[in-house]
């Protein structure tokens, strides 16, 4: 069994911090604009899209909730493409920023589906 590899017993956060200030600031600004973006898009469709019409109680209705998930994400992945490897120009207003930033909301939804937390 391979070892874990520790850093004389510091907490990563603390490690991180300290040796990377500016990455980590950045980090918690990206991800408290991504919470806003969430939450202002809360406001805007509800938990129903996310849901699909389901309770979220079972497992088939969190897998077609995260099913749900993964085609927006992927939509987001296409665009990334398009504006990032093909170079094609944004026709709808949407940054690569923006993207980039959808991408992560995305991810912590279904996280948060997986855990059963949504619209609790």
């Amino acid at each position: 069994m391979e070892e874990q590899v520790k850093y004389n017993e510091l907490d990563p956060v603390k490690y991180v911090e300290a040796k990377y200030p500016e990455t980590c600031a950045e980090y918690k600004k990206i991800m408290l604009e991504g919470y806003e973006t969430f939450c202002r898009k809360q406001m805007n469709y509800g938990p129903d899209n996310i849901a699909v019409g389901t309770s979220l109680k079972t497992d088939d209705d969190i897998k077609l909730s995260l099913t749900g998930i993964w085609f927006r994400a992927n939509d987001k992945i296409q665009r990334l493409k398009n504006l990032v490897v093909l170079g094609k120009p944004d026709q709808v207003g949407e940054s690569i920023d923006d993207t980039l930033q959808d991408l992560g909301v995305y991810s912590i939804i279904a996280q948060i589906v997986k855990r059963k937390k949504w619209a609790k």
